[in-house]
């Protein structure tokens, strides 16, 4: 391989290690070094850990002389975000009271990286509580889109998102309980898969009390990378059951053949769009109809009802077990978005909240219903040209979840599987399409989303090239 080492895939660099064509050392340093060069200007990586990474490097290669086994990740560098617990690191979920949560164990998605050889190196910036779709907070600051600093890199993720997208680390770790995973990866232009609710065990050590119930099946870990094939690698790797959460589904990461029926959503009348945008999806269409799937244009079943129930349900349960919390600890401008957000849903009473709770599983056999018909949904992830880095609280972006964002929280609250592809660039900012399937198939969201990176090819190597021409 002619490129960089940190250019390479994480699949060719565990496959380099393996066949002992590089140290681990070398390759972790090659990551490092790439982390210095460019992560001061985006803010990506808030907590490097260079020492951490440079002896876990050298056991690495110790453990690879012995004959030891090695996992399927060995050597290969990866970040996580810093709202999961990492042994002896901050779990401060970008939260300044927060800054000294040091934890004592390891969550499971990061043990499980770990059993897999990975090396962290670093951990990646979200907004605070990890509650907005831009990443900036108070405790570390901002982070930059590195395509366009005029743009957002997204959020929660924004942080892995940027960084993979620069070249920092193989695979990121993020999660998503409204789009965390699929916001920042459509915004830096990268892949990821959000799981199936209970596909990758979740838990946090660390934490003071368990989450809502809702937010407990519509929050999942995930990873995102720079190709199909690594996020497919990350995604397995992160997948190993760990007892520490009673979700967890033990389901076969692939399951029988499908018909290769897509459909292909259309844009509700009321949605304002960008041309430039709808263009680049439509040309991911053709992508699948050229790789031989069968595309039928079709009404996504009741998208607007779906999105507001993801929204009363998250905003009921934020306001009655941790507005209260954020209230206390929370910066100005956060607590000031929380109330916004508050205003903007109703806060139902315990029937509406129950009776909202039995809606989803009618909405859930719905939409089942339809992806049996058509195993994978294509649908725009956003429907205009990426905002601003602080468009929810400038006034630049208002109801931007609901004017542009609607296909993508609407997915958490059914707890289905939806992937991430780049597809191209509008007027400089990237745009990806999201693939949906039906529970526990992301593997044929990833096999749509491998047909259309085959034809539209990986976007970030024209972001290298610019990067290298600043």
């Amino acid at each position: 391989m002619s490129e960089p080492v940190w250019q390479w895939s994480a699949v060719e660099t565990a496959r380099a290690i393996r066949a002992g064509e590089i140290s681990s050392a070398a390759v972790v340093e090659a990551h490092l070094a790439r982390m210095d060069a460019v992560n001061p200007a985006i803010n990506a990586v808030v907590a490097p850990l260079h020492d951490e990474a440079r002896k876990a490097a050298r056991d690495a290669d110790s453990a690879q002389a012995s004959g030891a086994v090695l996992g399927l990740l060995h050597g290969v560098p990866v970040t996580l975000k810093i709202n999961v617990d990492v042994a002896g690191q901050a779990n401060s979920n970008g939260v300044v009271a927060f800054r000294d949560n040091i934890a004592r164990e390891d969550s499971p998605v990061t043990a499980n990286l770990k059993r897999a050889g990975a090396i962290i190196i670093g951990l990646t910036n979200t907004p605070e509580f990890s509650m907005r779709a831009f990443t900036e907070n108070p405790l570390h600051g901002l982070t930059l889109n590195p395509w366009d600093q005029t743009i957002t890199c997204g959020g929660s993720s924004g942080g892995a998102g940027a960084s993979i997208a620069a070249g920092i680390g193989a695979i990121a770790h993020g999660n998503d309980i409204g789009g965390s995973l699929r916001w920042p990866a459509y915004c830096n232009g990268v892949v990821t898969i959000k799981p199936t609710q209970g596909r990758i065990p979740a838990f946090n050590p660390s934490a003071s009390e368990e989450r809502p119930p809702m937010a407990q099946l519509m929050s999942v870990q995930g990873p995102l990378a720079r190709s199909v094939a690594d996020v497919r690698l990350g995604f397995e790797v992160m997948a190993a059951p760990d007892p520490r959460d009673p979700w967890y589904a033990p389901v076969p990461l692939a399951g029988p053949p499908v018909s290769r029926k897509v459909a292909v959503a259309r844009i509700p009348d009321d949605m304002a769009c960008d041309d430039d945008v709808i263009a680049l999806y439509r040309q991911a269409a053709d992508h699948l109809a050229d790789a031989g799937y069968e595309l039928h244009e079709v009404e996504v079943p009741e998208l607007s009802k779906v999105w507001t129930l993801w929204r009363d349900l998250l905003f009921t349960e934020l306001a009655v077990m941790q507005a209260p919390l954020m209230r206390r600890v929370g910066s100005k401008t956060f607590v000031r978005g929380i109330e916004a957000a508050l205003r903007s849903a109703p806060v139902m009473d315990i029937e509406g909240y129950m009776r909202s709770v039995s809606e989803r599983t009618r909405l859930l056999r719905v939409w089942m219903t339809f992806l049996d018909e058509y195993p994978v949904l294509l649908t725009p992830l956003s429907v205009r040209r990426t905002p601003g880095p602080n468009a929810d609280i400038d006034g630049s972006g208002r109801n931007i979840m609901w004017e542009t964002l609607r296909f993508l929280s609407s997915i958490n609250v059914l707890g289905l599987p939806a992937a991430i592809v780049p597809v191209g660039l509008a007027r400089g900012a990237p745009v990806g399409v999201q693939l949906v399937a039906t529970r526990y198939r992301e593997d044929l969201c990833l096999d749509a989303a491998a047909a259309i990176e085959q034809r539209a090819g990986r976007l970030v190597e024209q972001l290298w090239i610019m990067l290298d021409q600043r």
